[in-house]
């Protein structure tokens, strides 16, 4: 269904740019930049490569239990208004997890391992770093919109769609590393940070403004 497709690309992306503001985002906003992989020795570009692609993997083994999911609701062909039903119902539920409203959301309070940096190369802490990002669920989880992403790429029904919509989102989840892309010196450096950590409480409410909008859409369609 093409609606159900394109709200849940929305998410993704919402999830993904959300997840950038926890500590590992944070961190790797900070330890995996030019100045940074310039004083390892190593080139930035090569190393935000190979995040960008360990993310995308991570976004893969995601998408892994999103076509199981999606298997299943494809083989009890539900009608268009059952499948929109439950989305605006499922945003409702993952938005007010993000308020603090009714359940509460399912965490997991773990970061990377930075001793990598200086243990291994840099196509090794790049996809290990991206990958265990890339899943949105092996690290610090920001945001209930992850769940949703999962949940709406299984009401598509389609093992490719939701593989698809992982891939987004893993993708997205890793492009993040290229905001640091201009970081080479050390005041530019303490400068990004103060604007993007300023940006966290508004970019949270947007997620939670596109969790409800999404019920919204769901619901009246």
């Amino acid at each position: 269904m093409t609606l159900i497709v394109a709200l849940a690309a929305v998410v993704a992306v919402a999830a993904a740019a959300r997840s950038t503001w926890s500590p590992c985002g944070l961190s790797m906003l900070s330890t995996i930049t030019p100045m940074a992989e310039r004083s390892r020795g190593r080139r930035w570009g090569l190393t935000a490569a190979w995040f960008i692609l360990g993310a995308t993997l991570g976004g893969a083994t995601l998408g892994a239990l999103a076509v199981a999911c999606a298997s299943v609701v494809g083989l009890l062909d539900l009608p268009a208004r059952a499948v929109l039903g439950t989305a605006a119902v499922l945003a409702l539920v993952t938005a007010g997890m993000d308020l603090g409203i009714g359940t509460r959301m399912p965490h997991h309070r773990r970061q990377v391992d930075e001793l990598w940096l200086d243990q291994f190369r840099s196509w090794v802490y790049g996809i290990g770093f991206g990958f265990q990002i890339g899943t949105g669920l092996m690290t610090y989880i920001m945001t209930a919109a992850v769940y949703l992403t999962v949940m709406m790429a299984a009401l598509t029904g389609s093992a490719v769609t939701a593989m698809a919509l992982a891939l987004l989102f893993g993708a997205t989840r890793g492009a993040a590393i290229l905001l640091g892309a201009g970081l080479t010196e050390p005041d530019r450096l303490r400068r990004f940070h103060r604007r993007f950590e300023a940006l966290g409480p508004t970019v949270r409410l947007g997620v939670i403004g596109v969790q409800i909008a999404v019920a919204v859409v769901a619901a009246g369609a």
